[in-house]
């Protein structure tokens, strides 16, 4: 089941979002930096101010009361694409699986789902950053129709220089089936 989170959901967000996140870049810059950035986007003041913001939206996906994966998608910010900077557009902030769901389907359902909320919310683009050297999550976005854009999001970790890329999908309008929102 996919879900949306909400106030009661800090504690694991804070949990899931850092034990992702060090999981994914936790060998790419130093251990000082990581912690550095794990407090600055995981501190239980930053998470509940988000938790508590209409326009962010986090997902939570559950099997069997295991969290094995979330998801961070708002539509606050105009696309930073220059052509389609006039469209309707949604950014998939992150998409995390737990390492050990690795494979499973996880990231495809939640994917599907960003899609089909994207769309329910108007959106005609959605765009998102990744990193240059994660093929895998690179692989993964184009796999499911995203562009690299070519252009570049300076992302770094602290004070370890990091690259990423906006990729950009175009938003068909119709839409299959329900969200599937608990």
């Amino acid at each position: 089941m996919i879900r949306r989170g909400n106030s009661n959901d800090v504690a694991l967000l804070q949990n899931i979002g850092r034990k992702t996140f060090d999981d994914t870049f936790g060998n790419t810059c130093t251990k000082a930096d990581m912690q550095g950035v794990l407090e600055l986007y995981f501190n239980s003041d930053q998470v509940a101010v988000e938790l508590l913001d209409e326009t962010d939206y986090f997902f939570f996906f559950e099997e069997n009361g295991t969290t094995k994966g979330y998801m961070r998608i708002n539509a606050k910010h105009t696309c930073p694409i220059e052509a389609y900077q006039h469209q309707p557009s949604i950014e998939l902030v992150r998409l995390y699986v737990l390492k050990e769901f690795h494979g499973t389907g996880v990231a495809n359902e939640l994917m599907q789902f960003a899609l089909d909320f994207s769309r329910k919310q108007g959106a005609q683009v959605m765009y998102l950053s990744v990193w240059e050297y994660n093929f895998r999550a690179r692989g993964f976005y184009e796999k499911h129709g995203f562009v690299n854009s070519g252009v570049e999001n300076d992302f770094p970790l602290g004070s370890t220089p990091q690259t990423d890329y906006w990729f950009v999908k175009e938003l068909s309008i119709s839409i299959s089936g329900s969200n599937g929102v608990k």
